[in-house]
């Protein structure tokens, strides 16, 4: 049975009283109907995407004549946004389902020490570190999804604990090994392009942000599953007496995740030839924070792809624009942090309005 009830909530849709239901032809008429033009209004990605708009102009017009525009500078922000993109984009299909994955910044240590350790130290396989990397990043997620779902506690608080837990292991065991927490990777062979491939000034980080992000939007717009992820970020409770199987839904993008801050380790090991379990922590911060910038609600229900992908965009345009710039790349972190903030206060003030504007007046 195909579930309407995250489209409800994006399109604030609500049901009628059966005393409402007495005049069905006066109400139809007393009923707004969306325009185009309220429809663009109402899109999550909106925001971000005239915000990107406008810091890529300002950026350009500051940095005339020093390569922002040009292919160098183009592929300096998209390289940047990239790898971030791979992780925020399940991370935003997760805060959409109405939950917070904070171990993706010990995954992807996880996922470059498991790397550094296999082939730079016991010389096993590239193809062999990729599946223990795999299984291990599987095996997280379904930990972090089972432990949501059947001790109803914050997955803010679980895949909190689990982060700690994860780059904790990944120090130890490094130190144990191999005595040190940097490796030399070991990677060879036709395999390694698909972590380290380059076409001219452009990383292949690109091309599997690209294809993650088209197979995560027809997943969310077109499948019957996006439709449940909405309905369960809407109202968790409600889905689940509908017939939604959050249980297993919940697992299943617990390991989206978990696996692809992962595959961005695995991808860092091979490109700086390193095994590090402490790198990836940033991304615990920055993932979410660009779904936020592009759209998504924190309290889940609400968002889309596209727009984590333009909030991607954003963070690589303010890095690399700054760089360009040559003004004080610390302050990076401050236009990310104000954007994100009138993200968040954007978002739920014109989600309020669309939802007033579209709810059935009652007929008196």
């Amino acid at each position: 049975m195909e579930i309407e009830l995250g489209r409800h909530a994006v399109e604030g849709k609500t049901e009628t009283s059966g005393a409402e239901r007495t005049a069905p032809e006066a109400q139809k008429g007393s009923e707004p109907r969306p325009s185009r033009l309220s429809g663009l209004l109402r899109a999550p990605e909106l925001g971000a995407v005239t915000t990107a708009v406008l810091l890529y102009t300002f950026f350009a017009a500051m940095s005339v004549g020093k390569g922002f525009v040009s292919l160098d500078g183009t592929a300096s922000w998209l390289n940047t946004a990239s790898q971030l993109g791979i992780i925020a984009v399940p991370v935003g299909l997760l805060m959409i389902g109405g939950e917070f994955d904070l171990s993706i910044g010990s995954m992807v240590g996880v996922g470059s020490i498991t790397i550094g350790l296999l082939t730079g130290y016991l010389h096993y396989s590239l193809w062999f570190a990729v599946a223990v990397a795999a299984a291990v990043a599987v095996t997280v997620g379904v930990t972090n999804g089972v432990l949501v779902t059947r001790t109803r506690l914050p997955s803010f608080i679980v895949t909190l604990g689990t982060n700690l837990i994860m780059a904790g292991l990944g120090l130890a065991i490094a130190d144990t090994v191999a005595q040190s927490t940097s490796i030399t990777v070991s990677a060879t062979g036709p395999i390694s392009k698909l972590f380290n491939g380059t076409w001219r000034e452009f990383s292949i980080s690109n091309l599997w942000w690209l294809l993650v992000a088209i197979v995560a939007t027809w997943v969310l717009a077109q499948t019957r599953t996006g439709n449940w992820i909405l309905a369960m970020g809407d109202d968790d409770e409600r889905a689940r007496r509908a017939g939604v199987i959050t249980t297993r839904l919940k697992i299943l993008l617990f390991i989206c995740t978990a696996t692809a801050a992962t595959f961005v380790g695995i991808m860092q090991a091979v490109q700086f030839n390193t095994g590090d379990p402490t790198t990836g922590q940033g991304y615990v911060f920055e993932a979410p924070i660009v779904c936020v910038i592009g759209g998504v609600l924190l309290t889940g229900g609400y968002g889309t792809i596209p727009g984590v992908v333009v909030g991607t965009v954003i963070y690589g345009v303010v890095n690399a624009g700054l760089f360009y710039t040559g003004w004080d790349t610390d302050y990076a972190e401050v236009v990310i942090g104000v954007l994100m903030v009138v993200a968040v206060v954007t978002n739920n003030s014109v989600r309020t309005m669309a939802m007033r504007a579209f709810t059935p007046r009652k007929v008196r």
